[in-house]
Formats: C-alpha cells, structure tokens, sequence
C-alpha cells in the first residue's frame, strides 16, 4: 500500500508509523525442549573439533619448520660422504711422506707437499662451512656411537677402553654422525 507521501508501508511500521515491538520467542512446552540441551552438546562438539584442528595444524606448521630445518642441515650429507673419500686420500698423501723426507727434501717436493696440505685444509675449512666437523678421538673414553672399534691392542698405561689409536677420523654433521672414527682401543696388558 503506498501511502500520500509516496512511500510504501513497510513491515515495521505500525498504521501509526511506530515501529513494531517484536514480542520474545517463548519455547512451547512439547517434547522438543531437549533440542537446547541437543544444541549446547553439539555446540560444545564444534568446540572440541575446532580446537583439535587448530593443535593438528599448529603441530603440522611445527612438524613442517623442522624438516625444513633438517633438510637445510642434512641436505648434503650424501655429497658430504663421497667428499670425504678425498680428505682421507689427501690425508694419507700426507701421513706417506715422513718427517724426515719433508726435512730432507728439495724445494720442489716441498712446495708439492704444501700443496697438498693447503689443499687438505682448504677441503676441511669448506666441509666445516657447511656444518660438516671432523673429529679426533686419540686418547677419548671409546664411544659406540661415534666410533667403530678395528681392533684391541694390550696397553697397560691407559685404562681400558682408552682409544689410543685412530685409523681414520670420524665427521659429524650437525648433530648426527656422517662417518663414525675407526679406531684402536686399549685393552688391560
């Protein structure tokens, strides 16, 4: 109905152009009033599942930071096991020539032995960069999980399980063992 001013009744307003008080909704007394015990308990299961899925995914984006972590750490180890075959070819390169030799040897030879070990150090200064640490256990309590035992030799000087000989350094990367020390351990003489 349009009124003399042009505008349409609306809804809300009364013939007296009040506004219309809605009255409360009021539940009728039927069966159906265990509908608001219904509500609050699945209210309080949209809840529980809310909170669930937000501690998956704050889980997730913590499990997710941490590979990403490892893999930026770790990531090299394969190129890292195979550089190490030439830090061992370097090292016994070096430990070939005695010190005698060195002493006695003509400028030619000893520049080459510099060479070498400029070059054995450069490797490990580049491999220590990348998070990758050599390490040396002469004269450390023998640790399983660092070092592999080759062999016992009867030493009565140190006590037992004494490494006193290393046949080839072991490498840490990070945290984890990249090439555990083969090693001597001194046993009772």
């Amino acid at each position: 109905m349009t009124e003399p001013n042009g505008q349409k009744d609306s809804p809300e307003m009364a013939q007296n152009n009040e506004p219309k008080v809605s009255k409360p909704y009021i539940m009728p007394d039927d069966p159906e009033e265990g509908s608001v015990e219904a509500l609050a308990k699945e209210l309080t299961e949209a809840k529980d599942r809310t909170l669930r899925t937000l501690a998956e995914m704050e889980n997730l984006r913590k499990r997710t930071a941490k590979e990403v972590s490892d893999a930026r750490t770790y990531g090299i180890t394969g190129f890292a096991r195979d550089v190490l075959d030439i830090a061992d070819n370097l090292q016994r390169t070096l430990d070939a020539v005695s010190a005698e030799a060195k002493a006695a040897a003509d400028p030619g030879l000893k520049a080459l032995i510099e060479g070498v070990e400029l070059t054995e150090r450069s490797l490990l200064n580049t491999l220590e960069k990348n998070g990758v640490k050599k390490f040396d256990p002469a004269g450390e309590k023998f640790d399983p999980n660092f070092q592999q035992a080759m062999f016992e030799i009867p030493d009565a000087s140190v006590p037992p399980g004494t490494v006193v000989q290393v046949v080839q350094a072991g490498y840490m990367i990070g945290d984890r063992v990249l090439r555990p020390a083969l090693v001597g351990v001194a046993k009772k003489g």
